[in-house]
């Protein structure tokens, strides 16, 4: 693998030399653009809003991204139809799309994909800072044609603007800065641009986040009286990003050249109570992760580079990522306890390369499009640093893509036809584990399942096609139509997998002869975008052969299997002899879960409207959103954390410098579950937003919030850690945004 790591180093080098090669031929004037439309940055057309795209995309900027600014990003996209938030506590936020979460949603930063481990597990934080986007862009449903056999669920795109082409006339500065009462949440970040001459500017970027445990309704675990009643223990938070850019732009181009780091330092929240037992005591431990990205980004485009091609387009990113889990141990006390020492319990190290590039042809026969090869290579390896015998869950691995796709548009006398496909080539390699304390587990036929020590590459050739159209029914409204076939390659851990996943509670088997998975999805949605009732409802049918979930064991008696750390139930192996109440190797922590495919099918509909009801010195807009999504499994019964069916209704209003919006949701309760899988109840969500742009400061707004006012214990369905933690309760925060110079 270091030959590896060693390899990917230097294609880095060989491509930031190769890019930019071209700058010579750069033209020594500014572009000049007036089209003011929020262009859909991850579009590879380059030049096309939401309106003109067949799949459906909501995309967040100015005010409205603002209002919904989080410390995480399932926290921002939360409550957007057909969106919701997979929590782990405040510091992991992780989207899910129409019920689908994980490894099956792609999240881009500025078009190509953050590097993390947040795919190998629900405590793992997405390496992306959402303080810093500028833009937030929303696919949902399958995005495979576009960005590969990850976005089978959809794709979240953050655009930062980092390598915008336009370079201001000046020095120019715009910051944010806030503090929630809930936790002591600081948050900030600045952003500056100098430009150097017409053609060149120097940017760079800072944003910090730091907080104490948050306050929560009730105890943390569910229908439970133990604990520190109104408190989140070890959920607090700490995170830094900075990034530093040249850029450089002319009228045939730009070429911009960037490196930034992401550290975050954040717990897992613990039922922690180091007293004696019989002092009311309960948890000695709990852990804390520590993770840091380093990447490095060039991005280029060449406006008419040779005949028939009207521009090309270079994204390249290296990212060397590294994480710790680290377990704090206590010496139990009657003053709360003492800490013994910190164990570091799993390092990561996930180092991929990956580069894209884009050629946009003049029209041909009326067909204007892109073609574009996309290649990507992944170094994950995991383990224990003190103890070799004591690997990941999932095992050392290497895996390497590459795709070539196409996207064409064909616009008609009713409106436009789209169509595309993408062919990839996929091949995951299993490191060898030789030394490993766990044997093998009983599996789900009786027979003893034994631990592999080395295993078999997988090759997948994933292949996608989609068709659409948009259809003008009138001056107002748009029909849109869509079907798309796509296939996915399983990730690694569900290939992999072979051990316990602690974050999650569970002992994961993986399966290494699993097929791909195929999806076939059909949308169909009207809009009205004029006027002062506009309005976008949709609704979708997914239907997934081979889909790959987590499938419990049935203990017998209408519960699910637990094993210890070893994999031994009950009666097996070193939990033989074990008492009630023993420690170690007999505690029994771990739910029995094996990787597992059978047929399934998502369906659902997805409804976001406003009314502009009244005009004049204090209007007043109204604004509606609703979602459902079903997953079921094609033979009976439903799949695991369905995103539950949600309402929601709020209005903005405003008088001279103020503006004032309210927001009500109702989560309801979710009943349709997974065999061995709990219910959970519903609840409400009230917050407001208030904001102030004084006249003797046109650039700037002072801001006011609140979320969860009616202080809720919300139980989040989709999350592995529903019944560890609720939502945060009541919030109430304040701050400050600007911008200053040309």
């Amino acid at each position: 693998m270091q030959d590896r790591l060693q390899t990917n180093r230097l294609a880095l080098v060989i491509g930031l030399a190769l890019a930019t090669l071209p700058g010579i031929v750069l033209a020594q004037a500014p572009r000049d653009v007036t089209d003011d439309r929020i262009v859909v940055v991850g579009d590879p057309m380059g030049d096309r809003i939401a309106d003109e795209i067949t799949q459906p995309i909501t995309v967040l900027s100015g005010e409205e991204l603002e209002k919904r600014r989080h410390g995480t990003l399932g926290e921002m996209l939360d409550g957007l139809p057909g969106v919701a938030n997979s929590d782990f506590g405040p510091g992991v936020g992780r989207p899910v799309i129409r019920g689908l979460q994980g490894s099956r949603v792609q999240v881009l930063e500025d078009g190509l994909r953050t590097v993390d481990v947040s795919g190998e597990g629900a405590d793992h934080a997405i390496a992306v800072d959402p303080l810093r986007a500028t833009q937030i862009e929303v696919y949902r449903g399958p995005a495979t044609l576009l960005y590969g056999s990850g976005a089978a669920g959809g794709v979240v795109n953050t655009v930062t603007r980092r390598f915008d082409p336009e370079i201001s006339a000046g020095p120019t500065l715009s910051g944010f800065g806030s503090f929630g009462e809930n936790g002591n949440d600081w948050q900030g970040a600045a952003n500056a641009q100098i430009p150097i001459g017409r053609n060149f500017a120097l940017r760079g970027g800072w944003s910090i986040r730091r907080s104490d445990d948050f306050d929560i309704k009730g105890f943390q675990e569910i229908d439970s009286d133990e604990g520190r009643k109104g408190r989140l223990v070890n959920s607090s938070v700490d995170n830094d990003t900075w990034n530093v850019e040249g850029l450089w732009s002319g009228q045939r181009g730009y070429l911009g050249v960037g490196f930034s780091r992401w550290e975050s330092d954040y717990g897992i929240p613990e039922n922690f109570d180091a007293r004696p037992r019989e002092l009311g005591g309960l948890s000695d431990e709990f852990e804390r992760i520590k993770a840091e990205s380093d990447r490095f980004d060039l991005r280029a485009e060449f406006r008419d580079p040779f005949p028939g091609f009207t521009a090309a387009r270079i994204k390249l990113a290296y990212t060397e990522y590294e994480q710790e889990e680290l377990e704090f141990e206590f010496d139990r006390t009657p003053e709360g306890g003492e800490l013994d020492e910190i164990e570091v319990e799993s390092v990561f190290a996930n180092d991929a390369f990956e580069t894209r590039l884009e050629f946009v042809h003049a029209p041909v026969a009326g067909l204007r499009g892109v073609i574009g090869v996309q290649f990507n290579d992944r170094d994950f390896e995991a383990g224990n640093p003190e103890d070799e015998a004591e690997i990941f869950y999932v095992r050392p691995s290497e895996t390497s893509t590459i795709g070539l796709f196409v996207l064409e548009e064909l616009p008609t006398e009713f409106g436009k036809l789209e169509f595309g496909l993408r062919v990839e080539r996929e091949r995951a390699s299993a490191g060898d584990v030789f030394e490993n304390e766990i044997e093998g587990v009983t599996g789900r036929d009786g027979n003893f399942l034994p631990f592999q020590a080395r295993l078999q590459s997988r090759t997948f050739t994933p292949f996608s096609l989609s068709a659409g159209s948009i259809i003008d029914i009138s001056r107002q409204h748009h029909l849109r139509a869509s079907v798309t076939a796509a296939e996915r390659s399983p990730s690694l851990e569900q290939l992999f997998a072979f051990g316990r996943h602690a974050a999650a509670g569970t002992f994961e088997i993986g399966d290494p002869d699993l097929a791909k998975e195929t999806y076939v999805n059909f949308e169909l949605g009207i809009d009205r975008h004029k006027g002062p009732l506009r309005y976008d409802l949709g609704v979708f049918y997914n239907r997934v052969d081979d889909f790959v979930f987590l499938q419990s064991v049935d203990d017998g008696a209408g519960g699910s299997v637990f094993v210890n750390d070893l994999g031994n139930r009950a009666g097996e192996g070193e939990a033989i002899g074990c008492a009630p109440g023993d420690g170690g190797l007999c505690r029994l922590r771990n739910e029995l879960v094996f990787n597992t495919q059978r047929n399934a099918e998502f369906y659902g509909a997805e409804l976001g409207a406003v009314w502009d009801a009244i005009e004049g010195p204090i209007p007043v807009s109204w604004r509606f959103s609703a979602d459902i999504v079903r997953g079921e499994l094609r033979d009976g019964g439903n799949l695991p954390r369905i995103t539950p069916p949600r309402l929601g209704v709020g209005f903005d209003t405003g008088w001279q410098d103020f503006a004032l919006s309210i927001d009500y949701q109702r989560v309801f309760k979710q009943t349709r579950t997974a065999e061995l899988e709990d219910s959970t109840s519903g609840f409400d969500l009230l917050g407001f937003d208030l904001t102030w742009q004084p006249a003797f400061w046109s650039d700037a707004r002072f801001f006011l919030r609140g979320r969860n006012l009616l202080n809720e214990d919300g139980r989040r369905h989709q999350s592995f850690f529903r019944d560890d933690a609720p939502i945060i309760g009541r919030a109430i925060s304040g701050g400050l945004r600007f911008d200053w110079g040309a």
